[in-house]
């Protein structure tokens, strides 16, 4: 069996993934990762220092699972239409659930700083990547625009039909 932290990071993955933030309680996390309250707290001071451990896991893994993806892509445009693509991966694999970050943002008070810090900086290093790839900062934007609304569409219609049609804007922008 896994440490306590890890089995505390995991199930607050799932539960915030699948419950929301404010919804998934920390008397739940540590009955469901068997840790002690103790524990959790020797491991994480609160729900928002758990929060931010959950986000930067969830970059970690998110990033390595584009770039894997995009990767065998040929050329810009391929791999531009592979990230789109990875956005229809995700939702079938993950059911519809959207972008962790942008749900967590909906959840978090004014007050939450540091997580708001954390979802701001994956934003950024998503804009990041598509500036590297395209080297042109508004046909960059464009598409991170795209992407971002790509997402946010799938996840409310539970379809992947607006990321098919922002493929055909992007077949057009090339």
């Amino acid at each position: 069996m896994n440490a306590p932290r890890e089995r505390i990071l995991h199930t607050a993955t799932t539960l915030f993934h699948q419950q929301g933030f404010n919804s998934t309680g920390i008397n739940q996390i540590i009955a469901e990762a068997n840790v002690a309250k103790a524990s959790f707290y020797q491991h994480f001071k609160s729900k928002d220092e758990l929060c931010v451990a959950f986000l930067d896991t969830r970059h970690e893994y998110w990033f390595a699972a584009l770039t894997a993806y995009i990767t065998t892509a040929k050329n810009t445009k391929k791999k531009v239409l592979a990230a789109f693509d990875f956005i229809i991966y995700m939702n079938e694999k993950e059911n519809f659930r959207g972008c962790s970050f942008l749900n967590i943002l909906s959840e978090i008070s004014k007050d939450q700083d540091q997580i708001l810090a954390v979802i701001q900086a994956h934003k950024q290093d998503l804009r990041n990547f598509f500036q590297q790839m395209i080297n042109n900062k508004l046909l960059a934007a464009h598409i991170y625009l795209l992407f971002e609304s790509s997402i946010i569409e799938s996840q409310l219609f539970k379809s992947n039909d607006l990321v098919e049609k922002s493929k055909e804007i992007l077949q057009k922008l090339f």
